[in-house]
């Protein structure tokens, strides 16, 4: 039982997902039938943007604040001021995240935009390391990684699911014409 915790706080953000995936089925599974697509796409967007951002992000400023020297460890980094910056710009991704799940296509598109291009400016760095210095640490080359890489996709794409079982059209977004809840 302890590896297990060790991995899902080790691995938090792959944790908030399967949360929010999870949260999400159950309440669609308890709610009311029938669940249109619509409904479905809504619920997994906005549990993605409260768990897998929203908390996920609370959870890493956290870690890289209060516990920052356990946290560069586990990057295979030396600590430093940088952990408070990542931590600080973390609690700002929730805050956003926070507030935006519940909210309109744009502020759930900023609280997906902002995390998204800074674990993909995360992946360039995690997978520089893996190739410059050989920085093979599990905080640097292992779930983290693929997280980095595949949560801005997963979000995109229930944003788009989302989005389009509403109704709206690809020229609705280019003209600012954006169908609300």
């Amino acid at each position: 039982m302890k590896e297990v915790i060790s991995f899902l706080l080790k691995n938090f953000s792959l944790t908030f997902l399967f949360l929010g995936f999870a949260i999400s089925a159950a309440s669609l599974l308890r709610g009311s039938k029938p669940v249109s697509n619509a409904a479905v796409a809504d619920k997994l967007l906005s549990d993605y943007i409260f768990y897998a951002v929203g908390l996920m992000y609370l959870y890493n400023f956290v870690v890289h604040t209060a516990f920052a020297e356990t946290s560069a460890v586990f990057i295979g980094w030396a600590n430093s001021p940088f952990q408070y910056e990542v931590g600080y710009a973390s609690l700002g991704f929730s805050a956003a995240a926070i507030i935006a799940h519940r909210s309109n296509f744009t502020a759930r598109l900023v609280a997906i935009i902002g995390p998204s291009l800074f674990l993909w400016g995360a992946a360039v760095g995690h997978i520089y390391e893996i190739i410059k210095t050989k920085n093979f640490s599990p905080g640097n080359a292992g779930v983290v990684l693929w997280t980095d890489i595949f949560l801005p996709v997963i979000g995109f794409a229930l944003l788009y699911f989302c989005y389009f079982k509403r109704g709206g059209t690809a020229r609705n977004i280019l003209d600012g014409r954006v169908t609300e809840r």
